[in-house]
């Protein structure tokens, strides 16, 4: 017997389904089924992830696309028989959602209407209803109507079937068999229950008349299939399913052709582009080597007619460039030398030699790999840009699919379960989630779960089931699909929560799987910063500066000898806790030692445990050796050790003998292998292939561990060497125009690893002044001012919490040249009482009262409703206590987040409430292995995912920042002071490396108590 089920709902029909795509497709495969329809409810968002698993296991099973609509009473699935069905199932999805919010969507009968070639399946509710809808539904698509019957096996089936026998013979319509299969198993009725409840936001309680009451709605075998269907209704399912031959491969990308010049075609004007450009970037000539390059890329951009993609990225790097919009473009094609003579990367090719296989690989047949990052505070500029120019019917941003991750699936199970929200908040909050060592069932356990109820049991079990599906659509950070015809004969579009904003219901991975274009429009905080940076410089020293300037520049000794110190706070990439470890180790000399740098601290090279053998290397304690001169060719530049993902690849191509395409296969396998184990299948003709090439089977060996480390985690070169650029143009700011750079860093936050708090410590270590934020001489925006001939930094309003942007704007407009004389002047200006209150508490009304305090008081005396002070004279103040220090710094940080005056350490030392303590400034003194004590704020928490369950804490104390290393045996055993402390105490082992030094902590003790009402947030990155 064959099956073919034709209404089946995957876990991409949010809080119905189930199951996930991939296992609907695996069991009914198991069952042995002749077809698969996903039919999601107004979504094809699951489909893309069926294909690819049939596609990539070669499985023997058809899918068929569609979905299922409600229209009032009306239930119906459509499915496509061939690619203009599947045009108007896009069309009709897309409509019924763009009517809709987000999430939600309105089908009208004018959809039904239109639909000329999709195949319907009407469902009966065995309502009255039924014979209106099913009596315009045969006056309308007569010929391409089957009514669905379902077997649930409910106490009222026998009147239902009847009912639908009875509508099939009197509008003569056949009857098929459909499942309307919710979950791949029956297992999973527990988590379908839940997933009804959380839908409802209410428990499973208080819905279960809504909830299945049994397990029919999970895919069945053939066997039972056969049992409870008649046999001509399954062979109707049959029939419908040979009628569908459209096949998701088929759909074949169209690029937007507007952007050539009447009278050429894509390719001459590209190669026109091209030349114009080899003018502005080679003014010296061309190397014969980046000639023939050059030639290369572009005949192969032409065999696999891929000039429209560049041409689409060129046009919006040429808006940002025209608009002054500071971007730089990476990738693997984005790093090739057509991409440096276009604009759109300043990447120099003479400097990096890109692995070309990795350019476009005519066995890969994908798009090539190009991203954009323009300045995050001006990307939605170029995103308008690409909507005004392509319509809303032709561009879309690609979806991101939200998943259950830890915190959500805890919530919102615990809430089903009738778990009270306390007790759920109480459990997220205590769970020590970096500590991979210590699973967090057990963990809750201790936080009080009974693991032995029924309750406590189900818990455990649905959080672990929900994690990982789908809860929603988002809108990706920046991935453009932009088409030369309507979007919607491709895939849906539907509307994202902000507003001017439309998404299509795939996301990155899915457009991969289908070689459909997608354009990167990202955001990236640090070109925000630079190009303030660089307005500042030229607006008070006249100087103009621009990034491929700093790279003309680039290899300043001066620059890199700070850079070899960590003294690297507020710069791109080489800030974090793990950079400035490795800094003073491999210490940076010119521009490429920044590309390796960038990559080597990733997962990749240290999970495949190359970092090490590298600093050997680099420092002369181990020599340098290559089994080959192939491998020699590959390796050369880092040594002999793998860092980048690009020589892995070019590895398995010269030591395996794998081809361009068998290598990106590899590539691909290594994204995803922790999820799939698909790499191991490569591991045979690696280690084959290098022995049988001479390479002994230890080399091969590694080679493959080395490998595996890189599964997913390997971090290109091409995207290193544009993130080096940054890195080294923010480093050489930061070194020569120091207040320019802290400012222009504070006018772009959010961004980076560092508080603006931390900012301006750094700042004021590297001697830049910093005024405080005054209503007589800010502005919103921080500006630069001398101070006693240096560059200062003034502090702008924009640093108060909770005060109007416009508010703002306003008292700096309308401030007077001598300044405003007292506080009725602001509220004479408008400036409403809630915003006067929080300039006082700022204290940015201290020119026209001593203190906070008296500012306050100053406000109250204009309340007409206290006739305590209608007698006093306008603006005599009572008498009254100034805030001590200790109050004044509580009162900086609640206010604005960062205080010039004391530090808490300097403060609570001054006080003697700390006993004694070692302060960063004093640890280099410190011998190796000795005991420390160290104190400070906790501004940061680091668990990399390679650091074994190791947190990096980093501690402020009043002279700079202590890195703290805590064990996951040491966080288990201190878990309150590990979880909540914001002032640490931590008594340990001092390891010093060089210039490294780190506290190994032994003992940590919670010092919270003593900054009570201490308002500051550490930085936690896991």
């Amino acid at each position: 017997m064959q099956y073919a089920e034709l209404f089946c709902q995957s876990n991409f029909s949010f809080l119905t389904g189930a199951s996930h795509p991939e296992e609907l497709v695996k069991q009914a495969h198991f069952f042995g089924y002749s077809a698969l329809a996903i039919t999601d409810e107004c979504s094809l968002a699951g489909i893309v992830r069926a294909h690819t698993l049939i596609k990539d296991e070669e499985l023997d099973l058809k899918l068929i696309v569609g979905s299922v609509f409600r229209l009032e009473s009306l239930q119906v699935v459509l499915l496509c028989p061939n690619k203009k069905a599947y045009s108007e199932l896009c069309r009709v999805i897309s409509n019924a959602r763009r009517r809709a919010d987000k999430g939600e969507y309105a089908l009208e009968k004018w959809d039904l209407l239109s639909v000329k070639h999709c195949l319907i399946i009407w469902l009966p509710q065995g309502e009255v209803e039924d014979e209106n809808w099913g009596t315009w539904l045969s006056r309308h698509h007569a010929s391409r109507v089957w009514i669905g019957i379902q077997r649930n096996l409910s106490n009222q089936e026998k009147q239902y079937l009847h009912h639908c026998e009875t509508l099939a013979q009197q509008l003569h319509f056949p009857i098929c068999a459909v499942g309307a299969v919710l979950m791949h198993s029956a297992q999973r009725i527990r988590l379908q229950h839940v997933l009804t409840a959380i839908s409802q936001n209410q428990s499973v309680e208080q819905v279960k008349a809504q909830l299945l009451s049994n397990c029919e709605r999970a895919m069945r075998s053939k066997d039972k299939v056969s049992k409870i269907f008649k046999p001509p209704w399954v062979t109707e399912s049959l029939k419908i399913a040979k009628l569908c031959t459209f096949n998701l491969d088929e759909l074949r990308y169209q690029y937007p052709s507007e952007l050539v010049p009447q009278g050429q075609t894509a390719m001459q004007y590209l190669r026109s582009l091209v030349a114009k450009g080899i003018q502005r970037r080679f003014t010296e000539g061309v190397p014969d080597d980046i000639a023939k390059t050059i030639e290369k890329e572009l005949s192969l951009i032409e065999e696999l007619d891929y000039p429209y993609f560049f041409l689409t990225i060129y046009d919006i790097v040429m808006f940002a460039k025209k608009q002054g919009i500071l971007y730089q473009g990476r990738g693997s094609a984005a790093n090739s030398v057509v991409c440096y003579c276009l604009e759109i990367t300043a990447v120099d090719p003479r400097q990096v030699a890109v692995l070309f296989e990795r350019f476009i690989s005519r066995e890969r047949n994908e798009p090539p790999d190009i991203d954009v990052d323009f300045e995050h505070q001006r990307r939605e500029e170029v995103i308008q840009y690409i909507y005004q120019k392509y319509g809303r019917k032709r561009a879309a941003l690609a979806a991101t699919v939200i998943t259950y991750r830890f915190k959500s699936a805890v919530r919102d199970v615990g809430k089903a379960l009738g778990i009270s929200e306390s007790q759920l908040v109480y459990f997220i909050k205590n769970v020590n989630r970096r500590d991979r060592g210590l699973n967090w069932q057990a963990q809750i356990v201790e936080l009080g779960l009974e693991p032995g109820s029924l309750k406590g049991a189900q818990f455990i079990e649905l959080v672990n089931e929900v994690m990982g599906f789908p809860r929603h659509l988002s809108q990706h950070v920046g991935g453009f699909v932009i088409s030369a015809g309507p979007l919607h004969d491709l895939v849906p579009v539907e509307n994202a929560a902000m507003p001017e904003r439309t998404v299509i219901q795939w996301d990155k991975d899915d457009l991969e799987s289908l070689a459909l274009l997608k354009v990167d429009v990202l955001a990236l905080g640090m070109l925000s910063a630079i190009r303030k940076t660089f307005e500042l410089v030229e607006q008070h020293t006249g100087r103009s500066l621009s990034i491929a300037q700093l790279t003309r520049l680039q290899d300043d000794p001066k620059v890199y000898d700070m850079i070899q110190k960590a003294d690297t706070v507020g710069v791109f990439q080489i800030e974090s806790r793990a950079q400035m470890s490795m800094l003073p180790r491999l210490k940076p000399q010119c521009y490429y030692d920044l590309v390796i740098q960038i990559a080597i601290v990733r997962p990749g090279p240290i999970q495949g445990d190359m970092v090490h053998p590298f600093l050997k290397r680099r420092s002369g304690e181990e020599p340098v050796t290559y089994p080959s001169e192939a491998v020699k060719s590959v390796l050369e530049r880092t040594l002999g050790v793998p860092i980048f993902q690009e020589q892995v690849i070019k590895l398995a191509m010269v030591a395996a003998g794998f081809s361009g395409g068998e290598a990106d296969k590899l590539r691909r396998a290594m994204a995803s292998w922790k999820k799939t184990g698909e790499l191991m299948q490569f591991k045979e003709k690696l280690l084959n292939g290098m022995t049988q090439r001479g390479y002994d089977s230890q080399f091969a060996e590694r080679i493959f561990e080395q490998i595996c480390g890189f599964g997913e985690y390997g971090f290109p070169e091409s995207h290193s060497a544009s993130f080096a650029v940054l890195a080294y143009a923010s480093s050489w700011l930061k070194y020569y125009y120091p207040a320019m750079f802290y400012t222009a860093l504070l006018n772009s936050l959010p961004m980076g690893f560092y508080s603006a708090s931390q900012l301006l410590q750094d700042a004021r270590r590297h001697n830049v002044p910093v005024l405080p934020v005054c209503v007589n001489h800010s502005r919103y925006e921080h500006f630069i001012c001398q101070v006693e001939g240096l560059w200062a930094i003034q502090l702008g309003f924009r640093i108060i919490k909770g005060l109007n942007q416009n508010t703002a704007i306003l008292i700096a407009d309308k401030r007077p040249e001598q300044g405003f004389a007292s506080v009725r002047c602001l509220s004479e200006l408008g400036v409403e009482k809630a915003a006067l209150e929080r300039l006082a508490s700022a204290n940015a009304l201290s020119c026209f009262s001593d203190d906070r305090y008296a500012a306050r008081w100053q406000l109250m005396e204009q309340e007409s409703t206290l006739p305590l002070f209608n007698a006093l004279p306008y603006d005599q103040v009572p008498s009254i206590q100034s805030p001590d220090a200790f109050e004044d710094l509580l009162e900086d940080y609640a206010a604005t987040g960062v205080t010039l005056n004391q530090h808490p350490i300097s403060l609570l030392d001054e006080a003697e409430m700390l006993g004694a303590f070692t302060r960063m400034t004093d640890l280099s003194k410190k011998t190796h292995k000795s005991l420390v004590t160290v104190i400070g704020v906790v501004t940061g928490k680091q668990s990399p995912g390679t650091a074994a369950g190791v947190t990096f804490f980093t501690l402020e104390d009043d002279t700079g920042n202590i890195n703290v290393v805590v064990w996951a045996g040491t966080a288990r055993a201190q878990k309150q002071a590990y979880l909540g402390a914001t002032l640490l105490e931590v008594k340990g082992i001092i390891e010093k490396e060089g210039d490294v030094i780190h506290v190994i902590a032994g003992r940590l003790i919670d010092r919270s108590e003593l900054l009570r009402g201490f308002d500051a947030k550490s930085r936690n990155f896991h």
